[in-house]
């Protein structure tokens, strides 16, 4: 078949558009704008009019193979974006001010649900015999990692709302967040390494080495990246040279260490997390993102389902893979949070604050797809969780605020000093689209004698 530039360029448009209107929607009525745009990507793909008889109509979008292919390679760019960004994002103060307690409740939040999650699936391959196929145990651990990301833009609104942002445990849920981001991606990156035909021993030794590699190239670029700051400060130059860092460290680890791409776009980000420029290189890097990869990730999501073969065992597995979702991080992180001295409410707040998902559990399906089981005919022999973490995202976002606003209806928290208030720092396509709407992006600076001053 004949490759048509034309037909990418409809289907871009469609695809910003609808998102774009959705995500409005979707965030009028309280909800993140990623449920929008997975729904936008169902509605005007084939996912549902596919199945429907209409004549030939099979959405507004209805990309053949070679399309997909296009469109599958915008959002794998775009899901490097997110990850970039939610790197640069991470405030390593914050997280030391946590301390013990935020690093045990997040890794509470990923090993529950990542043990509960694998059970589970295995129970809907056969049972808890098929542990010793080492191709559905992966599947199984896959699904879980999935249940182990957490996304903390609802959970932020949600506690700012109800004046909890600046307390104790606002702060621990917080940073629990964003480490448990961190130990998620690590713990898949292992999971993909070994799918990929490695051994434990050689997998965990290239995940050491890639650590290694990126925190040592990292520190000198970073020391680059001052100086280069220092020399050119506010240059379109500086967001440029970030993403050749973003991607370069994203190749590495896929191509050269085994590691999921993600964990590299990361590990860049990270890297120049705290700088002063961080800020502005953020800015430029989620407009970049959000001008049109980061639509088509969230789209495409929804355009690749495939609701064909999505019956009352599919929905049973959706149902029973959103409640371990829910009950791993409430036992978990609620548990740890008891442990470490929270008390009644403030210990369930913890669980509560760490449910929603949202586009960290997207990135976590789309790095590990490959996991997924067929047979020698190319059936689908495991489970394919896309259609369950669609339903998990929607859930969680409804639940997580509900849950939340019981929780402290009638509770009073320990209001932290003003010198620990915390900012939020994670990706959240609201708190980008607030800032834009506030200010227009300033890539160079025109003498305002501010950014002097800052120096």
């Amino acid at each position: 078949m004949e490759f048509n530039v034309m037909i990418i360029l409809y289907d871009c448009a469609i695809i910003l558009l609808v998102t774009k209107l959705l995500g409005m929607f979707t965030r009028k009525i309280g909800l993140p704008q990623v449920v929008g745009m997975i729904i936008a990507g169902i509605l005007i793909g084939p996912a549902i009019f596919g199945q429907l008889d209409l004549g030939g109509f099979k959405g507004l979008i209805n990309p053949g193979e070679i399309e997909k292919e296009v469109l599958h390679s915008f959002s794998q760019i775009g899901v490097v974006f997110i990850l970039f960004s939610s790197g640069l994002e991470t405030d390593f103060r914050e997280l030391k001010r946590s301390g013990a307690a935020a690093t045990a409740i997040a890794a509470a939040g990923v090993v529950v649900p990542i043990v509960l999650g694998t059970f589970g699936a295995l129970m809907f391959m056969g049972g808890i015999g098929e542990i010793t196929n080492p191709d559905k145990l992966l599947n199984a651990i896959f699904v879980g990692c999935i249940l182990s990301a957490t996304s903390v833009g609802i959970t932020v609104e949600t506690l700012r709302e109800l004046g909890k942002l600046n307390t104790r445990i606002g702060t621990v849920i917080l940073s629990a967040a964003i480490i448990d981001d961190v130990l998620g991606i690590i713990a898949l990156s292992v999971v993909t390494g070994i799918g990929g035909g490695g051994n434990i021993g050689i997998t965990l030794l290239k995940a050491l080495g890639f650590f290694v590699f990126t925190i040592g190239v990292g520190l000198l670029m970073r020391i680059l990246f001052k100086n280069l700051v220092r020399i050119y400060p506010h240059k379109r130059r500086t967001g440029i040279f970030a993403l050749v860092m973003c991607f370069t460290f994203a190749f590495c680890a896929e191509e050269l260490f085994g590691i999921a791409a993600i964990t590299g776009a990361f590990m860049a980000g990270l890297m120049l997390s705290g700088m002063d420029e961080a800020p502005i290189l953020d800015r430029k890097v989620v407009v970049s993102g959000y001008m049109i990869f980061t639509p088509i990730f969230f789209a495409y999501i929804g355009i690749s389902a495939d609701f064909s073969s999505f019956d009352m065992a599919g929905l049973v597995f959706a149902l029973a893979f959103v409640a371990i979702g829910i009950l791993g991080k409430i036992i978990g992180c609620s548990a740890t949070a008891r442990a470490f001295g929270y008390k009644g409410k403030e210990s369930l707040a913890a669980g509560f604050g760490m449910i929603a998902r949202g586009e960290v559990a997207l990135a976590v399906y789309a790095a590990g797809k490959g996991l997924i089981y067929y047979d020698e005919s190319g059936a689908l022999a495991g489970i394919d969780p896309l259609v369950a973490t669609i339903f998990l995202i929607i859930i969680t976002s409804i639940l997580c605020p509900v849950f939340l606003k019981l929780t402290f209806r009638a509770h009073h928290s320990e209001e932290l000093p003003h010198t620990h208030r915390m900012k939020p720092k994670k990706f959240s396509l609201e708190a980008m689209e607030e800032h834009l709407d506030a200010h227009q992006l300033v890539t160079e600076c025109k003498g305002c004698g501010k950014c002097q001053e800052e120096e």
